[in-house]
């Protein structure tokens, strides 16, 4: 058991966890379990971690094939300016390794963004937590879990 199946069986969330074994040379973790689980890329998504301009860390939850916006990101967090968080920042916050992070049973609850694609899917896809293992759960679910908004911050 992760932290974030933990969260969601303890608060009662419906989820169903899907695990396929991960190949550590694969380019995309996300593509990866697409590929592995027989999922359209559209429902897998990834967790990223972003250093905000007054240094605090946001986490975007964005479809794997597509890219994060960062201006729209800033701009949805209140911020001019965001990029990418540093490994040891995202481990430390989280309580994750890259390739393994959840939005879900963070060490510490960080401010979330979904996108908006989401919501026209009646279930998605997220890390639970491990490489190699995915969480499958409704996008209203997941707001409810992490305290998160739905946002357009996708290129």
């Amino acid at each position: 058991m992760t932290p974030a199946i933990n969260t969601v069986k303890k608060l009662g969330i419906p989820y169903l966890v899907h695990q396929y074994t991960h190949e550590p040379n694969h380019k995309s973790y996300g593509i990866e379990a697409a590929e592995k689980l027989g999922l359209p890329p559209e429902q897998i998504f990834k967790t990223l971690v972003i250093k905000l301009d007054n240094n605090q860390l946001v986490v975007a939850i964005i479809p794997v094939e597509d890219q994060l916006s960062m201006k729209l990101l800033a701009k949805s967090a209140g911020a001019k300016k965001a990029t990418m968080a540093d490994k040891n920042d995202v481990q430390k916050s989280t309580g994750y390794i890259l390739g393994g992070v959840s939005p879900i049973g963070q060490k510490k609850r960080l401010q979330t963004f979904l996108h908006n694609s989401a919501q026209q899917l009646e279930h998605i896809y997220v890390s639970a937590g491990k490489r190699g293992l995915e969480i499958e759960l409704s996008s209203q679910d997941l707001i409810k879990v992490t305290g998160g908004t739905f946002v357009d911050i996708c290129q």
